[in-house]
C-alpha cells in the first residue's frame, strides 16, 4: 500500500491511501474508525491496516483524483531523522573532492547524523534556498520508516522494525556546511532548512520483488529542469538497512514514525558531479528524484 498526507479542500492536513490514481481518506471513508494522521497508523498498523485494506479493494468508498489534492510530505513530522552515509562511492567522492581519503572508521561501522524532523518538505513544494546559501544542492537518497519500538535490534532482525519505504532528498548548502565542519561538529545548518521526502510511503511488502540478499534493486535518478544527471542504484550500498537500523538503535529506543536515510547514491548530487557538469542550484530550478516502485518527487527552488 501506498500511504500519503495530503490537504484537503479546507487546508487541513489528511491520512491517505494512494490507489492508482485515487486518494482515499482514511478518516473520512471509515467513518472516523481510522486516524487523520500517519504516524499513528503507523503506531498501531495491527489494528487498522485490515480496515486500510477493505477501503483499497472497495471501489465505491468516497475518494479524491490525485489531481484534486496537493501533497505534503507523507510524514509531516517524523518522530526523529537519521541520515546515514552508507554508499563507499559517495563518501570516497565527497572526500576526494576536499583532498582527503576515507577515514579507516567508516569500515567499522554505520555513521549517521541527526537532522530537523520539522522541517520536512513534500511533493509539488517549494523548497527556499537559505538566505546566506550560494552552494545548494540536492542528495539522492532511499529511507525507510520505522513501524515498531526497539532497542538494541539486529541487523538480521530489523526488517520486522520497518513499515515502509520513501524517496528522500537531503537538501544541502554546501558552502554553510563545509564551514561548520571545519570545527569538527556538523553538519547542522548546512542541513536543517529542508528535507524532503515522498510522494508516499510504500509499505515493505512492496518492494520484496525488488530484493537482492539484504539489498533493493532499485533504479535511482535525479534530474534538474528535465536534465537527468545522477544515475544511481540502490544495491550498491555499502550498508544495508538492517546494519543502519542495528547501529542506529544500539542502547537507545527506535519509535514508530522515526525516519532513516540511506545516505547519497554515488554521483547522486552536485558536490560529486563537479559545477562543471551543472552549477549549484538557483531559484526557478526543478528538482526530480525517482527510485524504481517509490514514484517521483519533484521540488521546486525558490
Amino acid at each position: 500500500m501506498k500511504f500519503v498526507t495530503f490537504y484537503d479542500s479546507k487546508g487541513n492536513l489528511r491520512a491517505g491511501c494512494l490507489e492508482n490514481d485515487r486518494v482515499i481518506d482514511l478518516s473520512l471513508a471509515s467513518d472516523g474508525n481510522l486516524p487523520d494522521s500517519i504516524v499513528e497508523l503507523i503506531r498501531n498498523q495491527d489494528q487498522f491496516l485490515p480496515t486500510v485494506q477493505s477501503l483499497v479493494n472497495n471501489k465505491n468508498v468516497p475518494s479524491y483524483s490525485l489531481e484534486e489534492v496537493r501533497l505534503a510530505p507523507p510524514l509531516p513530522n517524523p518522530t526523529s531523522f537519521r541520515d546515514f552515509v552508507a554508499f563507499e562511492t559517495h563518501v570516497k567522492n565527497a572526500t576526494k573532492r576536499n583532498g582527503d581519503t576515507v577515514a579507516p572508521e567508516w569500515y567499522e561501522m554505520p555513521i549517521f547524523y541527526f537532522s530537523n524532523p520539522h522541517s520536512m518538505k513534500g511533493h509539488g513544494e517549494e523548497v527556499k534556498r537559505p538566505a546566506k546559501c550560494v552552494r545548494l544542492d540536492y542528495e539522492l537518497e532511499l529511507a525507510c520508516v520505522i513501524g515498531k519500538e526497539g532497542s538494541n535490534i539486529k541487523a538480521s532482525e530489523a526488517e520486522d522494525y520497518i513499515f515502509g519505504y520513501t524517496i528522500l532528498n537531503d537538501w544541502s548548502a554546501r558552502d554553510l556546511q563545509m564551514k561548520e565542519m571545519k570545527v569538527l561538529l556538523g553538519p547542522a545548518k548546512g542541513k536543517d532548512f529542508a528535507t524532503s521526502i515522498g510522494p508516499y510511503i510504500l509499505t515493505k511488502d512492496e518492494l520484496e520483488s525488488y530484493k537482492v540478499g539484504h539489498v533493493f534493486d532499485l533504479e535511482m535518478t535525479a534530474s534538474v529542469n528535465g536534465e537527468v544527471l545522477s544515475k544511481g542504484n540502490f544495491k550498491d550500498v555499502f550498508y544495508s538497512f538492517g546494519d543502519m537500523i542495528e547501529r542506529a538503535s544500539e542502547e537507545v529506543t527506535l519509535y514508530p514514525g522515526d525516519i532513516i536515510g540511506s545516505g547519497t547514491v554515488g554521483f547522486g548530487c552536485l558536490m560529486e558531479l563537479g559545477t562543471d557538469v551543472h552549477p549549484w542550484l538557483e531559484p526557478g530550478d526543478e528538482v526530480e528524484l525517482k527510485i524504481t516502485g517509490l514514484g517521483s518527487l519533484k521540488n521546486k527552488i525558490i
